[in-house]
């Protein structure tokens, strides 16, 4: 696997499946020092993981800014591909805000054609100012090797993950305690009801912050804080950003009637066995 310095203190941020299950970290510098590290905290929600490393004289990357990034700008993978040794390969993004591609629950992924193959995961994806734009961590892949479709998490998004990682060792995220699908205009004309665009809630868990607002399984969820909903991804993303124990006003439909309910949010449960 792969990774980068961030902080002279030595955090390191690399990917979750890098050093899931390991008792024993030792981090390779460029410069042929090997240190040993801890594992700060983990986050498998976006497959992001900080480490520390024990060292001085640590170079630092510099990180950029992934909300600008266009399709069509030129990026460089870096990483240790098979084990062959640090390797930089250059491609374009060529696509932004992929998401439900299955690989974590929070997907907002860069996708490139530079080539990305194991060991490159959890290196930098830099752009032509040598600053980090995202971190490297899937490819779609028939054969294991690499076909022009790899995937980073835009630094943006893991900046959030890796500061509350080092503040508080985990992610700390809201929660309402619904599961939903997306309304599409078959789904709504089965149900009878008229096309809006939103969430479906199909499952409300007993006693969560949802149902003790008075959320049921059928609402049609529009808004959030009274800004639209168009999906299912963009709601969860909405209540994660919410600081637990703050108000949350959700707008939606019941039957023709439109409510709004007011839900105090949790704080979402880890999840377990990644």
């Amino acid at each position: 696997g792969s990774g980068f310095i961030i902080d002279p203190a030595g955090y390191i941020v690399t990917n979750n499946h890098v050093i899931k299950g390991a008792s024993e970290i030792q981090v390779v510098l460029d410069d042929g020092r090997s240190l040993p590290a801890r594992i700060v905290g983990s986050d498998p929600e976006t497959d992001i993981a900080v480490l520390q490393a024990a060292g001085d004289r640590l170079a630092v990357a510099s990180l950029g800014t992934s909300d600008r990034m266009q399709v069509g700008d030129v990026v460089m993978a870096i990483g240790n591909p098979f084990g062959v040794g640090q390797t930089v390969t250059l491609g374009i993004v060529s696509a932004t805000g992929r998401n439900q591609l299955g690989i974590t629950d929070f997907e907002n992924f860069i996708q490139t054609n530079a080539t990305i193959n194991p060991g490159n995961s959890g290196g930098a994806l830099i752009d032509t100012l040598g600053e980090v734009v995202g971190i490297n961590t899937a490819i779609f892949s028939e054969s294991g090797g690499s076909h022009g479709i790899g995937f980073a998490v835009p630094i943006q998004l893991a900046h959030k993950v890796m500061q509350q990682i080092i503040d508080h060792g985990h992610v700390i995220r809201g929660w309402l305690g619904i599961t939903g699908q997306d309304l599409t205009p078959t789904l709504a004309e089965s149900l009878g009801i008229g096309f809006r665009e939103g969430v479906m809630i199909s499952g409300v868990l007993d006693d969560g912050p949802a149902d003790q607002a008075g959320l049921k399984p059928g609402d049609l969820i529009t808004k959030i804080d009274h800004r639209p909903i168009g999906g299912s991804p963009q709601m969860l993303e909405t209540i994660a950003a919410r600081a637990p124990g703050t108000p949350l006003t959700v707008t939606l439909y019941r039957g023709e009637n439109e409510l709004e309910q007011v839900a105090i949010v949790g704080e979402r449960p880890a999840i377990k066995g990644r």
